[in-house]
């Protein structure tokens, strides 16, 4: 029986349907003086490396107090905008089911995020999707560049032995974080990858969406 489940955000729990970019650009014009008018590859990647990478595509160049004074940007336009955000935004089906489904299973979870932690809070509160989550556990998009050294985090965070635990998400990216760090992954092609791109990625598992309660608890408590 898994004790823990490690769950991205994005595309996999929700869906900010543009809200998230238009906040980031307002952010980052705040911290860089600069419209944003292009931003880099965000599928599957933290933030202080979007933040780093879109503004070299400025002709800029940041540093960590720079990327700390954006997370803060970014996570005061989040809360100045939570209206904005869920009415725009919304909960992917069967996404409040399925945290119900494994706290009810007694399984622990928490999140592996490229989002910085502050709005990763926002995000799933704004949909009622944090009651279960125990956010002290977690990795966040400060935490560490790439996915693997933030499900290195989570697992010493949250005290988890690897094979007890599952990683839930939907990229590449989540996919090849996990099998780096030895944890089972469970991909849902709700995102911009296919489900034939995640099982080309070597995820165990690929679920089209999270609306199969029974199958998705099969999964995660199954190995």
């Amino acid at each position: 029986m898994p004790q823990l489940v490690l769950w991205d955000i994005d595309h996999t729990l929700i869906d900010t349907r543009g809200v998230g970019r238009r906040l980031s650009a307002a952010a980052f014009e705040e911290v860089t003086g600069e419209a944003m008018r292009r931003q880099a590859k965000i599928d599957g990647i933290t933030e202080a490396v979007i933040f780093r990478e879109t503004a070299k595509l400025h002709c800029l160049t940041t540093n960590r107090a720079d990327f700390e004074r954006f997370a803060a940007a970014l996570a005061a336009q989040h809360l100045r905008h939570a209206g904005e955000l869920r009415e725009q935004g919304h909960a992917l089906p069967g996404a409040a089911a399925a945290l119900d489904a494994l706290d009810a299973a007694g399984v622990r979870q928490t999140v592996v995020s490229g989002n910085v932690r502050a709005v990763a809070e926002i995000k799933l509160s704004v949909f009622g999707l944090d009651t279960h989550i125990q956010w002290d556990g977690g990795a966040y998009g400060e935490d560490a560049d790439l996915r693997a050294g933030l499900v290195e985090l989570a697992l010493v965070r949250s005290s988890a032995v690897l094979q007890e635990t599952v990683l839930i998400g939907d990229t590449p990216a989540d996919v090849e974080g996990g099998l780096a760090t030895g944890v089972r992954v469970i991909a849902v092609a709700t995102g911009r990858s296919s489900a034939e791109e995640l099982r080309a990625a070597g995820a165990h598992a690929v679920i089209p969406d999270l609306t199969d309660t029974e199958g998705l608890l099969k999964l995660v408590t199954v190995p």
